[in-house]
């Protein structure tokens, strides 16, 4: 998934919005012209590019004479300013938000509670992935992808031995050498996790201390990169850097000499889940969709093309061990237990991107 981080400016009225990673986000007024039009036998989906691929959908079709829609994610910040503009008058019915967007958009009455009557796929789904803080008893969202970065690297030019804290990268003999996921959020999780701070903290002490933190890694770091990262580790550019699991998964299908470390102090995980907005107008036949993409069948498509673990425990039993054995793709149980979930940190994030891109012009 590319991953971006946005910037709010004040005032939600105007949902005034700056998305970054090169990405500009949809001027309000063109995303509200550009709504899709809803009808009964019709769901509009609302997704990330890569988690539908060529013919995913052709079978929920055949089975249920519903056609789809879709419309591509480009980030969390965009689908959120499109919703907000549309009001009551809702055009997607099915949402792709990330954990941290889930806990927002519910407190603001964006998000339809799911009716899990309608939901039976939920009984395959990881039970470790529900019931989270962002959605306590998944009243709003299921999750679909698990993200976790880590410490990537060359194997022809390290062991993996050599990364046992994310406080490595900042050793001199990287010099010029890293690459950085293009993201405030997650380049901030490294110094915070350094000074052992919350990765989701909102204290503008704290935020600033992981700043100066920043400041001294920034010689080290050659680029930022989150939308194809892998491509640099594939072409040797880089052979070191932070990295997301399922971009080790890409590299690895191309035999790139790639593999990824957890450090001890653990990964920020994010999830990207499937929700139904308030404002949808097919709720039903969204619920049904859903359902379908959650399922075995497609799960299993969806981990093999992407390489993100899937939510799905049936998936997991017919998934290759080349995949589900593999530690730096599917976490291991300690991993996951020294793991944290990114959450929403509110007007906070504008001093994380302030401060960020105050360390991107640094050098």
């Amino acid at each position: 998934m590319k991953k971006l981080a946005g910037l709010f400016a004040a005032g939600l009225a105007t949902v005034a919005l700056t998305a970054c990673n090169e990405e500009k986000a949809a001027e309000p007024k063109a995303a509200a012209e550009a709504k899709p039009q809803a009808t009964n036998q019709t769901v509009h989906l609302y997704t990330w590019t890569e988690y539908v691929p060529e013919g995913l959908l052709d079978e929920f079709t055949k089975e249920t004479g519903i056609k789809v829609e879709v419309s591509s994610l480009e980030s969390n910040e965009t689908m959120y300013a499109k919703l907000k503009l549309q009001g009551k008058d809702g055009g997607y019915d099915v949402i792709a938000p990330t954990n941290y967007f889930v806990s927002k958009m519910a407190r603001e009455g964006m998000l339809a509670e799911l009716d899990h009557a309608q939901l039976p796929v939920i009984k395959e789904l990881n039970q470790d992935w529900l019931n989270k803080p962002y959605d306590q008893g998944n009243k709003y969202s299921l999750p679909q992808l698990l993200g976790a970065p880590g410490i990537a690297f060359r194997t022809e030019d390290y062991k993996g031995d050599v990364f046992t804290s994310w406080g490595d990268l900042w050793k001199p003999e990287f010099a010029n050498k890293i690459q950085l996921l293009d993201d405030a959020r997650e380049v901030f999780n490294l110094a915070l996790l350094k000074l052992g701070k919350s990765p989701n903290t909102t204290d503008p002490a704290e935020i600033k201390a992981a700043y100066e933190e920043l400041l001294k890694l920034r010689p080290n770091v050659l680029s930022f990169n989150s939308d194809n990262p892998a491509n640099s580790f594939i072409s040797g550019e880089v052979s070191v850097g932070q990295l997301w699991n399922g971009s080790v998964r890409i590299a690895k299908k191309e035999n790139a000499p790639i593999d990824m470390v957890f450090p001890k102090e653990g990964p920020v995980l994010w999830v990207d889940t499937l929700a139904i907005p308030s404002n949808a107008k097919n709720k039903e036949n969204a619920h049904k969709l859903i359902n379908y993409l959650l399922s075995a069948k497609v799960a299993e498509k969806l981990t093999l093309e992407i390489g993100y673990p899937t939510s799905n425990m049936e998936a997991l039993k017919v998934l290759p061990k080349e995949i589900t054995e593999d530690p730096s793709i599917y976490p291991t149980a300690e991993v996951l237990q020294k793991a944290q979930w990114q959450d929403d940190v509110g007007d906070a994030v504008e001093l994380y991107e302030k401060y960020y891109q105050e360390l991107k012009a640094a050098k």
